[in-house]
């Protein structure tokens, strides 16, 4: 049985000598697994479509355990993001947390062409923090968990925000701040962004000028959110503060 996909390479693991099995989220099957026969070889016809951030049309065939790849035409490969190794770390994070938070063959159509422009947008060298929050957004609300961004999440009224509580899912007004003294404080114009960057339209997307101490704020909410409520822990993660700190 031949099956037929547009997808991004997520990742490629050796098999044996000579083989790989990668892992592509494909915009209409969801993550799927197939293995590319011969294709670490020097002159294997698949060897420019199995390294991340590869988008291509796939076929493969097969039923069994695992299907094999049996023809791949190149959409882009996305070359110049594994060219920097500061955007390379932010797009390692990207399809880690995709892999981590995706189940197999589950598709999500909106979630696969967010990724896409998103790598679009990083290969042009746009602010890769935006692009980050964007896409971390994204991931929560297919989650389940989207923070609350317009109102105060204790008592419902629209007063200026204090403090954002990861525990309780939003900002918190003065009157009812201390419920979270751990609350983050935060600025009326970083729950604003975080507000937009929920609505963004990625293939619309501009310039967006954020004052550092607003990216760190938005940062510690949402990555906070992160780690609050996705059950998975990134190792790429860990590698992208390590590059941010040497080059940023």
């Amino acid at each position: 049985m031949l099956n037929k996909y547009e997808g991004i390479v997520l990742k490629a693991r050796d098999y044996g000598e000579s083989h790989q099995i990668l892992t592509v989220y494909t915009k209409n099957q969801g993550k799927v697994s197939f293995m590319a026969r011969g294709s670490k070889k020097t002159k294997s016809r698949f060897g420019a479509v199995t390294e991340p951030f590869t988008r291509a049309h796939f076929v493969s065939f097969g039923n069994g355990n695992i299907a094999t790849l049996s023809q791949a035409d190149l959409i882009s490969s996305h070359h110049l993001l594994r060219s920097d190794l500061l955007l390379t770390a932010y797009g390692a994070y990207w399809l880690e947390l995709i892999d981590k938070t995706t189940e197999e063959k589950e598709a999500d159509p909106f979630l696969y062409d967010l990724l896409t422009s998103l790598l679009e947008h990083l290969e042009q060298k746009k602010d890769p923090d935006i692009l980050t929050f964007i896409l971390e957004l994204s991931v929560l609300k297919t989650a389940g968990y989207t923070p609350v961004t317009d109102r105060c999440v204790s008592c419902g009224s629209g007063r200026h925000p204090v403090r954002f509580s990861i525990r309780q899912g939003g900002w918190l007004c003065e009157r009812c701040q201390d419920q979270d003294q751990n609350g983050i404080l935060v600025s009326v114009a970083s729950i604003r962004i975080l507000r937009i960057l929920q609505q963004v339209d990625p293939h619309r997307l501009g310039k967006i000028d954020v004052k550092p101490e607003t990216k760190e704020q938005l940062e510690k909410m949402i990555r906070g959110f992160v780690e609050e409520y996705l059950p998975v822990r990134l190792k790429s993660l860990q590698l992208l503060e390590q590059f941010k700190k040497i080059w940023t």
